[in-house]
């Protein structure tokens, strides 16, 4: 799944047919528990799940995996140029990280001419909304253009939660940036099979604004 919408990799096919997946060297970065990792083990694929959570990887093992779990910074990747085919990351580091153009940068490095890069990140507009699921969550509360970070603060004052905001524009300069040719930009519509709730997300709001932004890029 690529957001809370629903919107199925299966059915998406943006990292292509499930079929072309067999064989293919994919690394999942922000990969959390690496259920996307172990989906694309099952289409014969094979993933390396890399998260800077040492705690996300464990329930990873715990779950159960037959690919590499790796512990790294998504700024600082430890592989060697051209060593995967794709990429892909579903709500995944770029949106907790303040120099996006540098992750970027090292994802173009690790793949192959040709490789594909697939992220999704929240909705850029959703920031201009309060987080919540009902009519209180469908009226302009803040600038769109305001890219002050979210943060959560424990009760010492450090910092235990950070999303950065970025326009759609700042995501499309970041892409070019780096190094990447941007293919398509999918903003997945509320499907009517979908009735939860989740934080923020729902049918009310979904079927109005835009929930998540998923970026197709391939370098050359």
């Amino acid at each position: 799944m690529w957001g809370p919408e629903g919107l199925d990799e299966v059915e998406a096919e943006l990292l292509g047919p499930p079929e072309d997946l067999k064989g293919k060297d994919v690394l999942e970065i922000g990969a959390g528990a690496a259920q996307c990792a172990r989906w694309l083990a099952e289409q014969g694929a094979r993933p390396v799940a890399l998260d800077i959570s040492h705690r996300q990887l464990q329930h990873a093992l715990r779950i159960g995996s037959s690919f590499p779990l790796v512990c790294a910074d998504a700024g600082a990747l430890p592989f060697a140029d051209g060593s995967f085919d794709l990429a892909c990351s579903a709500y995944g580091a770029l949106p907790f990280v303040a120099e996006p153009v540098l992750v970027l940068k090292e994802v173009r490095r690790v793949l192959r001419p040709g490789g594909r890069f697939v992220f999704s990140v929240t909705h850029p507009i959703r920031w201009a909304f309060p987080d919540e699921p009902g009519p209180e969550g469908l009226s302009v509360s803040a600038s769109y253009f305001d890219r002050t970070p979210y943060v959560e603060q424990d009760e010492e004052g450090r910092a235990v939660y950070v999303e950065h905001h970025r326009t759609i524009g700042d995501r499309v300069r970041d892409v070019v940036a780096g190094g990447f040719r941007l293919v398509d930009l999918v903003e997945p519509e509320w499907p009517v099979w979908n009735t939860s709730e989740w934080g923020g997300w729902s049918p009310l709001r979904g079927n109005l604004i835009p929930g998540s932004a998923i970026f197709v890029c391939e370098r050359d």
